[in-house]
Protein backbone atom coordinates (compact mmCIF):
# COMPACT_ATOMS: atom_id res chain seq x y z
CA UNK A 1 0.00 0.00 0.00
CA UNK A 2 1.19 3.88 -0.99
CA UNK A 3 0.68 6.60 1.73
CA UNK A 4 0.25 10.15 0.27
CA UNK A 5 -1.12 13.22 1.56
CA UNK A 6 -4.61 15.41 1.03
CA UNK A 7 -4.61 18.87 0.57
CA UNK A 8 -6.61 21.21 1.72
CA UNK A 9 -7.84 24.92 2.74
CA UNK A 10 -9.51 25.99 5.76
CA UNK A 11 -13.39 24.70 5.24
CA UNK A 12 -11.77 21.21 4.20
CA UNK A 13 -11.75 21.72 0.12
CA UNK A 14 -9.38 19.93 -1.75
CA UNK A 15 -7.08 21.79 -2.90
CA UNK A 16 -3.94 21.42 -5.27
CA UNK A 17 -0.05 20.19 -3.77
CA UNK A 18 2.63 17.72 -4.72
CA UNK A 19 1.78 14.39 -5.83
CA UNK A 20 3.78 12.95 -4.39
CA UNK A 21 3.58 8.78 -3.13
CA UNK A 22 5.55 7.25 -0.10
CA UNK A 23 6.27 3.29 0.74
CA UNK A 24 5.28 4.02 4.22
CA UNK A 25 3.96 6.44 7.00
CA UNK A 26 7.50 7.25 8.26
CA UNK A 27 8.65 8.11 4.94
CA UNK A 28 5.12 10.21 4.55
CA UNK A 29 5.69 12.23 7.88
CA UNK A 30 9.40 12.99 7.39
CA UNK A 31 8.29 14.12 4.00
CA UNK A 32 5.59 16.81 5.73
CA UNK A 33 7.60 17.66 8.66
CA UNK A 34 10.69 18.99 5.52
CA UNK A 35 7.69 20.65 3.55
CA UNK A 36 4.49 21.87 5.83
CA UNK A 37 6.00 25.79 5.70
CA UNK A 38 5.80 25.88 1.78
CA UNK A 39 2.63 23.89 1.98
CA UNK A 40 0.94 26.59 4.23
CA UNK A 41 2.87 28.99 2.11
CA UNK A 42 1.15 27.92 -1.07
CA UNK A 43 -2.21 28.12 0.46
CA UNK A 44 -2.91 24.58 1.77
CA UNK A 45 -4.31 25.05 5.37
CA UNK A 46 -4.49 21.12 6.24
CA UNK A 47 -3.85 17.64 5.24
CA UNK A 48 -4.97 14.42 5.88
CA UNK A 49 -2.51 11.30 5.93
CA UNK A 50 -3.94 8.81 2.96
CA UNK A 51 -2.83 4.91 2.96
CA UNK A 52 -4.62 3.68 -0.39
CA UNK A 53 -7.45 5.45 0.08
CA UNK A 54 -8.26 4.76 3.58
CA UNK A 55 -7.72 7.58 6.58
CA UNK A 56 -4.78 7.34 8.42
CA UNK A 57 -4.99 10.19 10.52
CA UNK A 58 -6.44 14.04 9.67
CA UNK A 59 -7.45 16.42 8.77
CA UNK A 60 -3.94 17.94 10.76
CA UNK A 61 -4.08 21.72 10.34
CA UNK A 62 -0.89 23.31 9.26
CA UNK A 63 -0.64 26.26 11.64
CA UNK A 64 0.10 26.28 15.30
CA UNK A 65 -2.10 25.56 18.19
CA UNK A 66 -3.34 28.66 19.90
Amino acid sequence: MEFRWRYQDAQGRDVAGPDVMFTGQTEAEEWFSAEWRDLLDAGVEQVTLLRAESEVYGPMSLHPAV
